[in-house]
């Protein structure tokens, strides 16, 4: 018995330090953790300026519809042109678009920052700056999520898109927090000020690259119809379409947290971008934990577990949007951050391993459009919800539709997946 006893006090110690490197093996990789690094820290001001952007907004008279179409203002031109931004990362160098994204995303919170301390900002106004930065998203978002496939090795790879997402969370944590201390303290301005600084991290991180390590990616030459090839490949791979069915609704009404939230902690409990503040630290916190767990993964995800992962997601965001007490709603929304991100990179992770490499600009334009473009409608919709209803009706306008997403599909999904596993068992195939 003391033997036994012995040998798993020594497995336990080296079987979490395995399972630790495990969850940041790809940051062994110089560029990937180059890049990793100057992402993160653009992100925490990317949050920072969605936070202030919102209540700049609220501060103007707008209410929730306003915030809402001022958030999805930004992301019309990547509805719009989003296939033809993911033909030309394609065809292009995707370090070179991310300099000249980064650059102007940069100048535009600078703008905001002038327009915000001058007092010119109107909601007009902060809309057609919006929409004008959304044309940068045409490119730079595709261009960020095939950029990683370019860095780390196939084996790495779904490691790296993982630590992508929980560095989003992490920047989430840290930009709710600081950024609702800000916005109640000092007002939006500095927080603007703040995102265009953190541009400078990203512009770095690339220009240190080494380009003779990355992986060799073959360009996409020019052609006709380009934009409907990648859109038929899509609709003939059930591994592609079906995730992208399953982003498409949950991207539209369930992850509008930039709207719901802080709807949600003004009209629910009476609080102030502080109390949002503390909603989207709770919401990124469980993304950090859920992004380790995912991380630990050393194998690729099943399209099944996405199904799995948006039922109980939904059923998170449902019970957060019946809390009683504020302490109940960011313990809930603890859970929907775990969710969030569980969901997201198990969507992302299936779409990069089941792309062509020549058709990843394509397929992850699409999920830029899916899951992040889908806000042009959403935004609005869920803002109206709330706005008419009451803002926990505009969270659970995402938590029903994501259950019964996940519901339907899980069926199919396990039937396809059992069939590609007898597949390699048929003696034909042998």
């Amino acid at each position: 018995m003391s033997e036994r006893a012995g040998h798993s006090g020594k497995g336990w110690p080296e079987r979490w330090r395995a399972h630790a490197k495990a969850a940041v093996s790809s940051l062994a990789v110089r560029n990937y953790r180059l890049y990793f690094i100057g992402q993160s820290i653009s992100v925490i001001g990317t949050f920072m300026q969605t936070l202030a952007l919102a209540f700049l907004v609220l501060q103007l008279g707008g209410q929730g519809t306003e915030v809402g179409l001022v958030a999805a203002a930004r992301l019309v031109p990547f509805i719009i042109l989003g296939p033809w931004g993911g033909l030309v990362v394609d065809r292009a160098n995707r370090r070179a678009i991310l300099l000249v994204t980064q650059i102007v995303s940069g100048i535009g919170a600078l703008v905001f920052a002038t327009l915000a301390w001058t007092q010119l900002a109107t909601v007009p106004i902060l809309g057609i700056l919006s929409l004008l930065l959304g044309v940068v998203n045409v490119f730079d978002n595709p261009a960020r999520q095939s950029l990683i496939a370019d860095l780390v090795d196939r084996q790495t790879l779904n490691n790296a898109v993982v630590l992508s997402s929980v560095s989003i969370n992490i920047a989430r944590l840290v930009g709710g927090v600081i950024g609702g201390a800000l916005v109640a303290a000092v007002g939006a301005p500095l927080c603007f000020l703040i995102n265009a600084a953190s541009f400078a991290a990203v512009i770095v991180s690339l220009l240190m690259l080494n380009t003779s390590d990355m992986q060799p990616i073959a360009r996409v030459e020019r052609a006709r119809g380009q934009i409907r090839t990648g859109l038929a490949y899509v609709a003939t791979t059930p591994e592609l379409l079906l995730p992208l069915i399953m982003l498409m609704v949950t991207g539209t009404l369930a992850y509008e947290f930039p709207t719901t939230l802080p709807l949600f902690a003004t009209d629910a409990f009476g609080g102030t971008a502080a109390t949002y503040g503390l909603m989207a630290a709770a919401e990124a916190a469980g993304g950090i934990v859920g992004g380790f767990v995912a991380a630990r993964r050393t194998i690729a995800p099943r399209t099944s577990s996405l199904a799995i992962s948006a039922i109980g997601w939904g059923a998170a965001i449902l019970l957060t949007a019946v809390a009683p007490t504020l302490l109940l709603a960011l313990v809930l929304l603890l859970f929907v951050g775990y969710g969030t991100i569980t969901f997201n990179s198990t969507a992302k992770s299936v779409l990069q391993l089941s792309a062509r490499p020549d058709m990843r600009g394509r397929v992850m334009s699409l999920w830029g459009m899916a899951w992040i473009g889908s806000t042009v409608v959403g935004a609005p919709l869920v803002g109206w919800i709330a706005e008419n209803f009451g803002s926990r009706w505009g969270l659970i306008a995402g938590g029903v539709p994501t259950i019964l997403t996940g519901a339907l599909l899980l069926p199919y999904l396990r039937r396809q997946e059992r069939g590609r596993r007898v597949l390699p068992d048929n003696p034909g195939d042998q």
